[in-house]
């Protein structure tokens, strides 16, 4: 399946190396020029490692003239962008949380050219990325890249509709936007394909990466020139943040939001690029770049290649979720599932969980992360999503929410918890292992099964979301409107006060 671009960020490669790989031949024209140029060296007779040109420059040239997008790729935009919209308007009913964000997004503003979902206000550009972006993430339900443990879409579709309000840019603009946005993301992710330990296991990457996805994404949609695109990624380069302490301690309720503020950042680039700041054109290679300050150091020759590689989508192995927690949690939601299924009427009397060293970091401190003080901590700990699971048999918006947390049967199954860190650590989601003993004296171990959504199941939560938000006699005409999101003349059906704006 052809790629949207030739990705020419090549701080370990050379011409010779480049025309050795076929690279050069595979490029789109207009990099060709700036791969195959001699580098020079600014630093005596050190050995240089950078390309001619800074990367952010063949970036932006390639994301100006992307390939023609197959139409499998399209269609999986279309479903991620009605996946994270039903989301955005689901979590509308997740209070406190929903109404704080809203609050706190309305003082001092005076109106805007943005909508927000499911609400009549309107914002400036950047505010309604922000507040969207932390809509589609609170609920913890967004799509996921497992090998990168990012959320592209979550960040990149609020930029993009944003942009799109702004400037009246046509919904099909969105959807490239969105498919090239996430692509960037991803790759950078999986350029890292982080772990529980080492390079990108303490940053939020869907924030660090998310600020030059949702930038790409606002520029594209916007039709930036090359100039700009450039300047784009300089200024979202001069915002990346996401340290993950409010993913590794407790009690911090915003961890829901954290992909807000790369949304916004990503926004705010682009309308200062737009306006003629310059930004840093060596954001990516130069001497305090992202990944030497960010990511202990310039990538790898085999990253490198990663990011080059002229064909394939890495946004295609992007996964719509199952259920509304963190992803680490959704192999031990699966494996007691597998258990119940095997209980037989009897109760379970202790559980050894198997886990490896990224899920450990949703294991610790034990005790809190059994007896979980917010939501969002409830959502980030294996012990207390497996005991959940255990008890209630189904994990949906309408069981597992804030009132629910004193549950004492589910606090009396955590607490019979223990935990083993024995299972090898792996980019992507733990293998999860569950030992068992049940009531009756039986032995049970059990592994997680496969829990992709199908199509019809994509469906399914797309209609379950609805119901949830109170629109589920809207859910089949903006199913239709979704699926054929290309042809719409305008946003207005998402924000339309009349339609689904103003129900909070």
């Amino acid at each position: 399946m052809a790629g949207p671009y030739g990705l020419c960020i090549a701080p370990t490669l050379h011409r010779h190396s480049l025309e050795r790989s076929g690279l050069i031949a595979c490029l789109p024209q207009s990099l060709r020029p700036l791969a195959s140029a001699k580098p020079d060296c600014p630093h005596g007779n050190q050995p240089h490692h950078a390309v001619a040109e800074p990367p952010g420059r063949p970036l932006a040239a390639a994301t100006r003239n992307p390939r023609r997008h197959s139409p499998e790729i399209r269609h999986k935009a279309r479903q991620h962008i009605a996946d994270a919209v039903a989301i955005g308007l689901a979590a509308t009913r997740s209070q406190p949380l929903a109404q704080q964000l809203l609050d706190a997004m309305s003082m001092g503003a005076g109106g805007g050219a943005c909508g927000v979902f499911g609400s009549a206000a309107r914002h400036a550009p950047s505010l309604a990325a922000f507040t969207n972006a932390a809509l589609i993430h609170t609920l913890d339900f967004d799509d996921i890249h497992d090998a990168a443990r990012l959320h592209p879409t979550a960040v990149t579709l609020p930029a993009a509709l944003a942009a799109a309000e702004l400037v009246g840019a046509p919904p099909a603009r969105v959807i490239n936007a969105v498919a090239l946005g996430n692509e960037l993301m991803c790759r950078l992710g999986v350029m890292y394909s982080p772990m529980g330990r080492g390079p990108g296991s303490d940053w939020f990457l869907t924030q660090l990466f998310g600020y030059f996805g949702a930038g790409l994404s606002a520029a594209l949609v916007m039709g930036l020139s090359e100039d700009h695109i450039v300047s784009t990624l300089g200024l979202a380069y001069m915002q990346a943040a996401g340290g993950k302490e409010a993913g590794f301690g407790v009690g911090a309720t915003g961890r829901s939001i954290y992909p807000a503020f790369a949304a916004m950042g990503g926004v705010t680039a682009a309308l200062l690029a737009k306006a003629g700041v310059v930004g840093p054109e060596s954001a990516l290679d130069g001497a305090a770049s992202l990944f030497r300050i960010y990511l202990e150091g310039p990538p790898s020759a085999a990253q490198v290649a990663l990011l080059l590689e002229p064909d394939g989508w890495q946004f295609a192995a992007t996964r719509i979720k199952p259920w509304p927690s963190c992803r680490l949690s959704h192999p031990y939601v699966s494996a007691v599932l597998a258990l119940r299924a095997q209980l037989q009427g009897a109760g379970v009397r202790s559980m050894v969980v198997a886990v490896n060293a990224s899920a450990a970091r949703l294991c610790a401190p034990l005790i809190d992360r059994r007896r979980p003080c917010t939501l969002q901590d409830a959502k980030y700990s294996v012990p207390y999503m497996t005991a959940f699971t255990l008890v209630h048999g189904a994990v949906d918006l309408n069981t597992l929410h804030l009132e629910g947390l004193s549950d004492p049967a589910v606090l009396a199954v955590a607490d019979t918890i223990e935990i083993a860190e024995t299972l090898q650590d792996k980019p992507g989601h733990p293998p999860a292992e569950i030992h068992a003993v049940t009531t009756d004296g039986r032995e049970i171990r059990v592994r997680a099964g496969d829990f992709d959504l199908s199509d019809d199941g994509v469906r399914a939560k797309f209609d379950a979301c609805l119901a949830y938000a109170g629109c589920a006699q809207q859910a089949d005409a903006l199913w239709a409107r979704m699926d054929a999101f290309d042809a719409q003349r305008n946003l207005d059906f998402l924000f339309d006060e009349g339609g689904l704006g103003g129900h909070m």
